[in-house]
């Protein structure tokens, strides 16, 4: 018979780790007496990080006494006390290759269901005080598993734990463990867990992403863990293309088209997507590495850029002083995941500035379709002398049944005309979607400065527009996700301090910092990058999660430890990987 020998409570707390602080809720301490348990957490006990931890499918984290003497040996510790993994029960049985999603067991006079398999973080490792170990447990089939409460009741420790209820698809722990993180996703037993009624949302999305990208013929990765930055996959490398058209759409922003010299195609792009430049510079400087949009209509023929020339940009002012039409530069592949979404919703286009250049690609490529969609163009600008594209925007309008713009000047110039050149003095606001009636069941696309970026999501969620609704897409680099670090003051991207003349040249495109290897310093090109105040993505730090996977644009990268799965071919997961030579990510 299986039994409840601990129950295990502990609130959040901060502790300092590596020069930050992380709110924390994985220490755990026994409970003596009885213990009430409710629908979402038992009685003094909490989660630092909601997003990842917690909630109804994640309410009581079990983790099993044969498990612990596993990793006693294993580690050679001898130290273990119940709670030590930031469980709430620490049960006797129930092991993981045995119990199934779907299983229902009483205990004491509450009721629970297995949801999912627990999924490891970095946080788990500064308990035990060993960094593998979101990557061993998940590794070794032994990660424990949520109970959901079904119904709520009071438990204590010496409980018999009694079986039920089970699912009528039979899948342990373990299975859909490895099912994920492993290599291996056959077809059939991905159709098998999403007939598991139990299983949890998040585990059902990542099994249907897997599937998904079977059916689109990707042999390599993981779609049920890549984020979404990393899901338009594209191969490594850069290719010369010819300037045949520099054009100046405003007062300080410049078109730039180009073609293949030798008459081939180019790749196709997505419409909002972006490309790489690689400037070389004169001398022994390392070239410029710098992310434009692509501005222009599809085409396999030509491509097109718009950059804003910045009084401070290096990029912008090379392009400015030294390109000239007939000059080669090397373009990567179109790249990113801000890209328009099919289907027959409300189309919102919503930018401000050099912000127009991703959905004017969009907007054109809705013009060429003829698409039936409502579409809404709202854009800002200072004035006329800085408004890129307005006449080829009224021309794609026009061209749209359903097309609509809408535009503000913050500082409109003394020739600029209310009601032809703008439609409103002033920023975009909330008060605006109710006045021209904003659909707010559409799809928002969402580019411009970081103010303007900050401003219209809070005017989008006031408005009532769903989070998933709204598309974002975010100049340097992307939004970071470090799970429970607090109190950090984000600073823009730099060259880190102590950075050396020699190793290979580690470039994060995006965010326009460059910087070489040091391997007696940093670990992985993830640390290299905190260094660098680049903005980064992790959870696991081991190579398991793949939050931190990212598109390599050119270079090569070994891995230690090696990942459970590997990333296909143009990605790299920066955790755990280190440069073999120069290396391009697209940070």
């Amino acid at each position: 018979m299986a039994r409840l020998l601990s129950v295990n409570v502990g609130l959040p707390r901060d502790i300092a780790w590596k020069s930050r602080t992380v709110h924390t809720g994985i220490w755990k301490e026994p409970v003596p007496g009885r213990c009430k348990v409710g629908r979402l957490n038992l009685a003094g006990d909490g989660q630092g990080d909601l997003a990842g931890h917690g909630g109804e499918m994640r309410a009581v984290l079990v983790y099993q006494i044969e498990s612990y003497r596993h990793w006693q040996d294993k580690l050679q510790r001898a130290d273990f006390v119940h709670g030590q993994f930031g469980e709430n029960f620490t049960i006797e049985g129930l092991p993981d290759d045995a119990v199934c999603i779907g299983d229902r067991y009483r205990i004491g006079n509450a009721l629970f269901e297995v949801t999912q398999p627990r999924v490891t973080c970095y946080r788990v490792g500064i308990r035990l005080g060993e960094p593998r170990m979101p990557a061993l447990l998940t590794s070794s089939g032994r990660p424990g598993f949520y109970f959901r409460v079904l119904a709520e009741g009071e438990v204590g420790a010496g409980d018999a734990i009694v079986k039920v209820g089970e699912a009528d698809e039979r899948m342990t722990v373990a299975e859909i463990n490895a099912l994920l993180y492993s290599s291996e996703h056959p077809r059939e037993r991905l159709e098998r867990a999403l007939r598991i009624g139990a299983l949890s949302p998040g585990w059902r999305w990542s099994f249907e992403a897997v599937l998904k990208s079977q059916a689109a013929g990707h042999a390599s990765g993981n779609a049920g863990l890549a984020p979404a930055s990393a899901a338009h996959l594209v191969a490594p490398g850069f290719r010369p293309l010819a300037i045949t058209a520099i054009e100046r759409e405003s007062a300080d922003v410049l078109s730039l088209t180009m073609r293949d010299p030798d008459g081939r195609k180019l790749l196709p792009a997505l419409p909002g997507q972006y490309v790489v430049l690689r400037l070389r510079m004169s001398g022994d400087r390392p070239p410029l590495l710098r992310s434009y949009s692509l501005s222009g209509p599809p085409s396999t023929e030509q491509c097109r850029i718009s950059v804003k020339i910045e009084p401070d940009g290096a990029a912008g002012a090379y392009i400015r002083d030294h390109v000239r039409t007939g000059a080669v530069i090397d373009v990567s592949s179109p790249r990113g995941s801000f890209i328009l979404q099919s289907g027959e919703r409300p189309v919102v286009l919503l930018s401000a500035g050099i912000g127009a250049t991703p959905v004017l690609a969009m907007l054109s490529a809705l013009a060429e379709a003829r698409s039936p969609r409502p579409i809404l163009w709202l854009h800002a600008a200072r004035d006329r002398q800085h408004h890129p594209f307005a006449a080829e925007v009224q021309r794609l309008i026009r061209a749209l049944p359903q097309g609509r713009l809408y535009v503000c000047y913050s500082r409109p110039g003394a020739q600029d005309r209310l009601g032809y050149d703008f439609d409103a003095a002033g920023h975009l606001s909330r008060s605006i979607f109710d006045a021209i009636e904003m659909p707010r069941d559409a799809d928002v696309y969402l580019c411009g400065p970081n103010r303007f970026m900050t401003d219209m999501k809070a005017a989008l969620a006031a408005y009532g527009v769903a989070p998933e609704r709204q598309h974002l897409e975010i100049f340097n680099g992307g939004e970071a996700l470090n799970p429970g670090i607090v109190g950090a003051n984000p600073r823009a991207p730099h060259p880190p301090t102590d950075d050396a003349a020699t190793g290979p040249l580690v470039s994060f495109a995006r965010s326009g910092v460059a910087a070489h290897w040091n391997a007696s310093t940093y670990r992985n090109i993830l640390e290299l990058a905190e260094a660098c105040d680049v903005p980064v993505r992790w959870s696991c730090r081991t190579g398991i999660c793949h939050n931190c996977e990212s598109g390599l644009i050119s270079g090569a990268a070994d891995y230690e430890p090696q990942p459970l799965d590997m990333p296909p071919e143009g990605n790299v997961l920066i955790c755990c990987s280190q440069p073999t030579n120069d290396v391009v990510i697209d940070l």
